[in-house]
């Protein structure tokens, strides 16, 4: 389940996300749409970076042992609508293709991969993902690119 929380005037196509987070995962995700100044507020206050950032994600951390921890929610993801209508017209995409993009970043990063560490695993999910919907060129490779 899917939880959007859109603090902007953005328009969003919710069906979308709902279908991207259901084909990677069953469990309850929070998404937060917010501007710049919320990001940088997050982005300061848990990674000690005093910039706006386009996504951040924040994984489900709990102490304690369920018997079944599928009702566990898998984390929060939070994303600039600032980024996302800077990045669509920059690279020619819709907004709701540059959020698509940008949610999968996310969710990828709330189910356990670094693309900072790994050996292209994230890239290669990304990609896979980015095929199964339709979407333009993935995050990881437009950062590689430039």
């Amino acid at each position: 389940m899917l939880n959007i929380e859109n603090l902007t005037k953005l328009n969003i196509n919710s069906e979308l996300l709902e279908d991207i987070a259901q084909s990677l995962s069953s469990k309850e995700i929070d998404l937060t749409i917010c501007d710049n100044q919320t990001i940088q507020h997050y982005n300061y206050q848990f990674r000690k970076k005093n910039t706006a950032t386009d996504v951040l994600s924040f994984p489900m951390e709990s102490d304690f042992i369920l018997s079944d921890d599928s009702m566990m929610p898998l984390g929060s993801i939070v994303i600039s609508a600032e980024y996302i209508t800077e990045k669509a017209t920059k690279f020619g995409h819709s907004n709701n293709n540059e959020l698509a993009l940008l949610f999968i970043h996310g969710l990828l990063h709330l189910l356990g991969y670094d693309h900072e560490v790994d050996n292209g695993e994230m890239r290669q999910k990304e990609e896979a993902m980015i095929h199964l919907f339709h979407l333009p060129k993935s995050l990881i490779v437009r950062v590689e690119e430039s």
